[in-house]
């Protein structure tokens, strides 16, 4: 092994280890707020809620769906077997709200989960082992 070699493998665990230190703390974050600021208000019928959804006029089943996922992913963020596929299935909620946001409510607002959306990306990339491992452990 050269010095060169020998330098750079630590470097790269340490790089490894300081990025997965970092998406825990985004993995937090985004979890609290899915789960403070945006699940449970629709799950309980904040009155705001209940006035987006109807804006959105798809009905208020819809809120609840959608309260539903954002809890759902909130917890499986935390967990951290299911923080992968957790966070692909919240870059498909993120798309939505993106498209709803565009083309029904304030295209303004859409950079938000735009936003959210890049940071999910970025940690189902770094947990894909893990996710790869989970599917595969389904199908035994």
């Amino acid at each position: 092994m050269t010095a060169q070699t020998a330098h750079t493998a630590p470097s790269t665990t340490t790089d490894h280890g300081t990025r997965r230190k970092v998406l825990w703390g985004a993995q937090i974050l985004l979890a609290a707020f899915l789960l403070i600021a945006s699940g449970l208000p629709k799950l309980v019928g904040q009155a705001d809620a209940v006035e987006t959804f109807t804006q959105i006029g798809w009905g208020q089943w819809f809120r609840y769906v959608t309260g539903i996922v954002e809890v759902a992913g909130a917890i499986g963020l935390l967990i951290p077997r299911l923080a992968g596929l957790a966070a692909t299935g919240l870059i498909g909620l993120m798309a939505g709200a993106i498209l709803t946001q565009i083309l029904v409510l304030e295209p303004a607002w859409s950079a938000m989960p735009a936003a959210f959306a890049v940071v999910f990306a970025t940690i189902a990339w770094d947990r894909r082992n893990e996710t790869r491992e989970l599917l595969h452990s389904l199908k035994h």
